[in-house]
């Protein structure tokens, strides 16, 4: 499950990088280009509470089969109409749209599964091994991509993709989880499904203090995210490679972070990790949006990725530990519906800040933000993880 997934995120990315510049290339406003974020991450806001229900009443492999082979499909089918001609701004944005509505589904299902694999006291551990893959898949996936883009343009990347996602959805149709039990008649009860999910996450406290602080986190943070290629642009006077390059800063970053995350946690409680790490890339985008240069910019994007991750495995590993078992995937599903409706709904807003003001100020403006975001922990602080009841 390890190995699909980060060969499908490593797909994912390299999509993205292509999807980016593309629009760079066919409107290069910065709310047009912030809105190809808005349009990965925004489905998974909308669906993951669907997903986290399919999660736990259905087969988890199958749906994890089916979403990469829905991402495949759609990939060709962008490579396709690029390759005539046919994609405009807005095609773009739906192709990119509907990559993430399987992302939706793929997500909570991957997630929930760590639990049904791992003991319960090598959760932390696991979710620190998913979170590393994915920052492996993060880091290589954009450099690469920005080499791709730059000798085979946006369509190469979309054929990639399609080529990652099917060797995942391969690895996955061989895959053989343990089996997991499931009540008779349950998987008609989706919508009561959703329902309860969100009854019990709202019902625990630090549950629910640890989906506020999340989309806190990521609303405050994306622009980033949602920036990147303008910054690449505009910024560093850079092209596609340097903005592969930078976004293998950030990603280098989280797989340093996630590499000693849980000997970190082991020493700071998730309310002082989560304040220092958003200082820390709160300093880096203000950093970022003075114009240093390449080799600075890189370095200190490098040290905001390591203390990004930090900050969401904590989030993380609440959902894990703090969720009663029979409703993991909702739990997972909620944590993932604040993650990426932060990203989504910060894209958006912060790419037009920047169509307005500027991506520079618009930059530092996030990091400001960023640096204060650690008083809303003196309202709604995070509760150690160690506390968490086992079952």
């Amino acid at each position: 499950m390890w190995l699909a997934s980060m060969t499908g995120n490593f797909g994912n990315m390299i999509q993205s990088v292509g999807a980016s510049w593309l629009m760079t290339d066919l409107d290069g406003r910065a709310d047009m280009v912030a809105l190809v974020q808005t349009a990965v991450n925004a489905p998974v806001m909308l669906l993951a509470l669907v997903g986290g229900a399919v999660a736990d009443l259905y087969d988890r492999r199958t749906v994890m089969l089916s979403a990469q082979s829905m991402m495949a499909t759609i990939s060709i089918l962008l490579a396709v109409m690029t390759w005539f001609g046919h994609t405009g701004p807005w095609l773009l944005i739906a192709f990119t749209f509907a990559i993430g509505v399987s992302m939706a589904f793929y997500n909570p299902s991957a997630q929930a599964s760590v639990s049904r694999i791992v003991p319960r006291n090598e959760i932390a551990g696991a979710v620190s091994l998913n979170i590393l893959g994915f920052n492996v898949a993060r880091t290589l996936g954009p450099a690469v991509g920005g080499v791709i883009v730059a000798f085979g343009g946006a369509i190469a990347a979309f054929v990639f993709n399609a080529g990652a996602c099917l060797t995942a959805a391969i690895i996955l149709f061989f895959w053989r989880p343990p089996a997991e039990p499931r009540a008779p008649g349950q998987k008609t009860r989706i919508l009561v499904a959703i329902v309860e999910g969100l009854r019990t996450t709202y019902s625990i406290l630090p549950l629910r203090r640890t989906m506020l602080r999340c989309f806190a986190f990521t609303l405050t943070g994306s622009a980033i995210w949602a920036l990147m290629p303008l910054v690449a642009r505009d910024i560093v006077r850079g092209g596609p490679q340097q903005f592969g390059l930078l976004l293998a800063a950030l990603g280098l970053g989280a797989v340093l972070g996630a590499a000693v995350s849980h000997e970190i946690r082991r020493r700071m409680d998730s309310e002082w990790l989560v304040r220092i790490a958003g200082a820390m890339v709160g300093i880096g985008l203000i950093i970022v949006a003075t114009g240093p240069g390449f080799p600075i910019t890189f370095a200190v994007l490098v040290l905001s990725g390591a203390a990004w991750v930090q900050a969401l495995s904590g989030f993380s590993v609440a959902g894990q530990m703090w969720a009663p078992r029979a409703v993991v995937g909702r739990v997972m599903a909620t944590n993932s519906t604040m993650l990426f409706g932060g990203l989504a709904l910060g894209s958006w807003i912060w790419g037009h800040l920047a169509e307005v003001f500027g991506v520079a100020p618009t930059i530092a403006t996030s990091g400001i933000a960023m640096c204060l975001l650690g008083l809303l922990g003196l309202v709604f602080p995070l509760a150690p993880t160690r506390d968490a009841p086992g079952e």
